[in-house]
């Protein structure tokens, strides 16, 4: 009261605030106004005194506490004991190998106007300024998850703190660099996530190294789906993806399509582990199967089966067939394979001009001729077999009997397919072995 009068109702928290800062500050401020202490007081028989002069009050070997007691004329009786907080220590990760190089994380920064992002980067900018030892990966964290994501919004893929301010500091002006995106939220009513597995073709030599080193989520996933593939596999999945010496090549059929599989699965923990689950799913061709997985039509053993043993078996018909990607709508690309009747046919239709059919060799090499010579766009397709094609039906009856084993489930997340395009939604029948004969 002395200090700043009676604050009525508030008198007790101004003493709680009172004793924070003085924590806080590690000074007991002096009780100004009171020169004579009251002769009401007993000064003598206890410890207590007034503080006529600031103390200081600093961090030691016993913990600082302080008592806030509040009486009033109603009857109230309250007190509080406050205790200074534990000092903050550095801890550090045992497991962290501090001579690799950092990851790759995503800076977030959002406002309600394009005027408030710019003031958000720049701030966030001078902070990594200011505080060099931060580690971009905390920073990160802390954006993503202890922050409002307002309509305005800006993120900036980098590993390197100096990097990440020269960008903000793009951001600031508008002028973001190629690592960084910044837009406002298009508002949607009732809009849903769809994750879309591709097929093979998507695959490179080192893809997933980064995650394994950086990512827990992705490298305990991969490592689920090794064990899974270890029954039907001689080869490390880990060796692979590194490109250890004795791996496998990655070119091989019966290698590329299981490690695509594990990829995309331990992909999608990642994004979970992020807070991003789909509402749906769908593949393409051997992308379907880590789809099914994900969705839980399928579970990783089983999809592990599917995956290895199929890719397997694909080996029986390699070398006799391939597959041309035309810049074609459907029914063009039927017009044109036409005069081969039989040994090519349409294998799958990936866009409203954009066509991939299968068959024969020699066909495809003389329709590949053929486009050439009338200005069509043909792309051979990395393979030597041909899928979606009548090439398959010579491994029906080998798949029949490898994947009977294989029994789907209950799905827990909307599974839409593109085998039996006439049915909405996956039901059990949709992941039996005869499907993922049809599938290929």
């Amino acid at each position: 009261k002395s200090n700043i009068g009676h604050t009525q109702a508030a008198s007790g928290v101004a003493g709680v605030i009172k004793m924070v800062q003085a924590l806080r500050h590690g000074v007991l401020p002096r009780t100004l106004h009171a020169a004579e202490p009251s002769s009401h007081v007993d000064w003598t028989s206890g410890a207590v005194e007034l503080l006529a002069e600031s103390r200081e009050w600093t961090r030691g070997e016993r913990v600082r506490r302080a008592g806030v007691s509040a009486f009033g004329v109603s009857g109230t009786n309250a007190h509080v004991v406050l205790e200074e907080a534990p000092q903050a220590t550095e801890i550090e990760d045992p497991d962290r190998d501090v001579s690799s190089p950092a990851a790759v994380v995503a800076l977030t920064v959002s406002a309600a106007t394009s005027a408030g992002l710019a003031a958000q980067a720049d701030r966030l900018a001078d902070c990594l300024a200011a505080q060099p030892g931060l580690d971009l990966a905390d920073v990160a964290w802390t954006l993503a998850s202890a922050r409002t994501a307002h309509l305005h919004r800006a993120v900036l893929a980098t590993a390197d703190p100096s990097a990440a301010i020269r960008g903000l500091r793009a951001v600031a002006v508008g002028e973001g660099p190629a690592e960084a995106v910044a837009g406002r939220v298009r508002v949607t009513s009732g809009g849903k996530i769809a994750f879309v597995f591709p097929g093979q073709g998507s695959q490179w030599a080192g893809m997933g190294v980064d995650l394994l080193d950086s990512h827990p989520v992705f490298a305990a996933r991969i490592a689920e789906c090794e064990q899974a593939l270890a029954a039907y596999v001689d080869w490390s999945l880990t060796a692979v993806l590194r490109g250890e010496p004795d791996a496998p090549r990655l070119d091989r059929v019966d290698v590329v399509q299981p490690v695509l599989w594990a990829v995309m699965v331990a992909l999608a923990a990642l994004w979970e582990a992020a807070g991003v689950r789909p509402d749906t799913v769908v593949g393409h061709s051997q992308g379907e199967i880590a789809a099914a997985c994900v969705a839980g039509l399928l579970s990783l053993d089983d999809a592990a089966r599917v995956v290895a043993l199929r890719s397997q078996a694909i080996e029986a018909i390699a070398g006799a067939g391939g597959m041309v990607s035309l810049a074609l709508s459907r029914p063009d690309a039927e017009t044109l394979i036409a005069p081969w009747d039989h040994r090519i046919s349409i294998a799958a239709v990936n866009g409203p001009a954009a066509t991939v059919v299968s068959g024969d060799a020699g066909a495809l090499d003389e329709l590949i001729a053929a486009c050439q010579n009338d200005g069509v766009r043909a792309r051979r397709v990395e393979v030597d077999y041909a899928s979606h094609s009548s090439h398959v039906e010579a491994l029906r009856e080998q798949l029949a009997a490898d994947l009977a084993p294989v029994t789907p489930q209950n799905p827990d997340i909307a599974f839409h397919s593109t085998v039996d395009t006439d049915l909405d939604e996956a039901g059990v029948a949709l992941g039996d072995g005869a499907y993922w004969y049809r599938n290929l």
